[in-house]
């Protein structure tokens, strides 16, 4: 980041932060602001500073501010963050520059439209399917099965899209289902009261699917919440490829 001091002769209140900010659409273009640099201060505090200080037209979106919904992820100094966690102190020197998530369509600013994203949770079947004729005793899933543990870490995602935008494969393929949407598949087929297993193994098999990963672990490097769907990914090969031996 980029802090400059008051000179003697300057009234200021103190240090500023110069923050690049994207503008407009896909076609738009870096705008420069200026902010005082605060103790403990946020990315996302930041940004909510110069839309209420010098531009009430910045566009961005933002919740819960601590780390529970991750809908304030945008492309921090060139990598893909939860704004709310991460602190303007701990980046490395230089302007703060600031873009909208990758991947996605841009609405405005730093704002991206996530109907794609969420689109491709549907296209893996990323939903629970209970079937026909579901059981009317209550379902236990015990925490020490095997199908448990080997989701455990993946049940926490929460949607952020960071993994997404961090794809290397998403970039190049934009049919490509991505990393969220898989790691939610492979939580699925290993949920035992589900009854979609087939259709769901199936829709993770084509050229959008699981086996288009090229295991780069862009996605496991970047999750906030340190999960890795690259490891969810892997599942789901191995799944459908046992799947199609199965079959022979």
């Amino acid at each position: 980041m980029s802090v400059q001091s008051k000179s003697n002769n300057d009234t200021s209140p103190g240090p500023v932060l110069t923050v690049q900010v994207w503008r407009g659409d896909k076609d738009g273009a870096f705008q420069t602001f200026e902010v005082p640099a605060r103790a403990n201060q946020t990315v996302l505090d930041v940004v909510t500073e110069i839309q209420h200080t010098q531009d009430e037209t910045l566009s961005y979106r933002f919740a819960c501010r601590v780390g529970m919904c991750g809908s304030c992820a945008m492309v921090v100094n060139e990598r893909p963050r939860w704004t709310c966690r991460t602190r303007v102190d701990e980046l490395e020197s230089g302007p703060l520059k600031l873009e909208p998530l990758r991947n996605l369509p841009v609405v405005k600013d730093l704002a991206v439209d996530m109907e794609p994203f969420f689109n491709k949770w549907r296209d893996a079947h990323g939903y629970f399917e209970p079937g026909d004729n579901p059981p009317e005793d209550f379902a236990v899933v015990e925490p020490a099965s095997p199908e448990r543990q080997a989701v455990d870490e993946g049940i926490e995602c929460i949607n952020c899209g960071v993994c997404y935008s961090a794809c290397d494969v998403v970039s190049w393929n934009e049919d490509y289902l991505g990393p969220a949407a898989l790691n939610r598949a492979w939580t699925l087929v290993n949920d035992v009261r589900d009854r979609g297993q087939d259709a769901r193994l199936t829709a993770v098999t084509g050229d959008a699917g699981c086996h288009s990963c090229h295991s780069h672990m862009s996605c496991t490097e970047f999750c906030p919440k340190h999960l890795s769907p690259t490891f969810s990914i892997a599942g789901l090969k191995r799944a459908t490829s046992n799947r199609l031996w199965r079959r022979r």
